[in-house]
């Protein structure tokens, strides 16, 4: 006969199960409720977590980053008002202040929509090194005539796609 699960007839249940939907440790969880072997929790969480909890846990995810879109653009449409009233009134100051805000909004909505990746390009085909490694890889393969002609080639290739 299999055995019922620890964790589903446990009388704190629900909030175990709130603890694992949120992305606590499981160890963290299991350290709380003495009672509950970790292995079960890994288990339940597998097993038996009610997949609604886990969207229920996603939609909320999503409304918060909504939210957050939303504040930013409501800053950004403010931080434009400020500029166009500063302008109106001749307050250049307050203006270039309000342009730097907008600007910062502007900023936050690409890195929020992901259309501004900041991330750093390595050009590896530039570097001192690897010139240095091309060298030492074709004049290993000196003794071999076709496999040096044919890694000098993709070498080659790989070279101007990156140029």
């Amino acid at each position: 006969m299999a055995r019922s699960c620890t964790v589903c007839t446990h009388p704190e249940r629900a909030a175990i199960d709130k603890a694992l939907v949120s992305g606590e440790a499981v160890t963290a969880v299991a350290s709380r409720y003495l009672s509950v072997h970790q292995m079960a929790l890994y288990r339940h969480k597998d097993e038996h977590l009610p997949a609604r909890l886990v969207k229920a846990q996603d939609a909320a995810e999503a409304a918060n980053a909504d939210t957050l879109l939303a504040q930013v653009r409501t800053l950004q449409a403010r931080a434009l008002g400020i500029l166009d009233t500063a302008e109106g009134t001749g307050q250049l100051m307050a203006a270039l202040g309000a342009i730097r805000e907008a600007r910062g909004c502007l900023e936050l909505l690409g890195k929020l929509m992901g259309e501004l990746d900041e991330r750093p390009v390595v050009n590896v085909t530039l570097s001192a090194e690897w010139h240095q490694v091309r060298g030492v890889l074709l004049a290993t393969l000196q003794p071999y005539p076709d496999a040096r002609a044919a890694v000098a080639g993709a070498l080659a290739t790989l070279e101007s796609r990156n140029a």
